[in-house]
């Protein structure tokens, strides 16, 4: 199969009969075998009920519902384990992404041999309490990540399969999978300047909270991309670090105090901070060697309740 398209969705049963037919048109038009994986995230409008429908109609609509709201990770983690497409194109459902970028995006990934193409909203139809976010948050990201991408937040991006097989997303990481690629050793990662459409259908699911959130995830895909497989190795090295500071403080006050007698360690606040740092340095010891036991004990953290499918059984 040429593509699987994953459209997460949450109360948008308006615009998926239009993106449907907006979709379908452009994969007939450039000949693509293709799949639609439209995963409901825990919709409470009437969004799951016209994905049946459309599903019912049409053999390349998947759906997926979740119990409840797990989130837009979640969403696209589930689309990934399932798509079977040589490329994978994801998208919004708020008719915000043109499908009409899909066959550039897949000629890019199997002509160009990009691993990742994530779309760039070079010229956005939001408002300034948006943009300006925005564009902080993706200066951010490029210099933390050294990854030139104008625009992380875009939900249209292009990945091969073998990308999305070897990511893990979870929390709120999918503004982060092109690091997670990077992370996992895919290294051609490309960028395509994308249509943005002005909201035709509902509301915006987001808010100024998700600027937060994302700078908040930026620092941790930064840090869990090093030593999530070995915390051990964050906080043992800065656990050692401390300890080590605060013994060579005690040692210097111990040999004072045997060689000036008139001198007395706990009158000295240099005897306190000493200490604070040999306990603070045992307990981020602690912490590494405990973190370490969980991470080569705990379960798969991508499980989510899923309350139907239609279209294919998950995996």
């Amino acid at each position: 199969m040429d593509i699987s398209v994953i459209v997460p969705i949450y109360n948008e049963d308006e615009s998926l009969p239009e993106l449907k037919e907006w979709i379908t048109k452009v994969m007939i038009e450039n000949n693509f075998s293709y799949e639609i994986i439209m995963v409901d995230d825990g919709s409470t409008d009437n969004s799951w009920h016209v994905i049946e429908k459309m599903a019912q109609e049409d053999s390349h609509i998947k759906g997926v519902k979740f119990r409840r709201n797990y989130g837009k990770s979640a969403a696209l983690n589930t689309g990934f384990k399932n798509a079977i497409g040589d490329v994978v194109i994801t998208m919004d459902a708020d008719m915000q992404d043109s499908p009409d970028e899909i066959p550039e995006l897949y000629k890019m990934i199997t002509e160009q041999k990009y691993d990742v193409v994530s779309g760039w909203k070079k010229k956005r139809y939001d408002p300034i309490s948006k943009t300006v976010p925005s564009k902080l948050f993706n200066f951010t990201a490029r210099l933390v990540t050294g990854i030139k991408l104008h625009d992380f937040n875009c939900g249209l991006k292009a990945y091969r399969n073998t990308v999305v097989k070897s990511v893990e997303v979870y929390g709120e990481m999918h503004r982060y999978i092109p690091v997670l690629a990077k992370q996992a050793g895919f290294k051609k990662i490309g960028e395509k300047v994308v249509q943005h459409r002005k909201r035709k259908y509902g509301v915006t699911k987001f808010g100024i909270e998700r600027f937060i959130n994302g700078f908040l995830d930026l620092l941790t895909v930064s840090i869990v991309s090093k030593f999530g497989k070995s915390p051990m190795h964050f906080f043992g090295l800065m656990g050692t670090l401390s300890f080590f500071v605060g013994f060579i403080i005690l040692a210097y006050l111990s040999i004072a105090k045997l060689f000036f007698n008139g001198w007395q360690m706990t009158d000295r606040p240099l005897f306190y901070f000493g200490l604070l740092t040999i306990i603070f340095g045992t307990q981020l010891f602690l912490t590494g060697f405990t973190a370490e036991l969980v991470s080569r004990t705990s379960a798969d953290r991508n499980t989510y309740l899923i309350e139907k499918t239609i279209g294919y059984q998950t995996t």
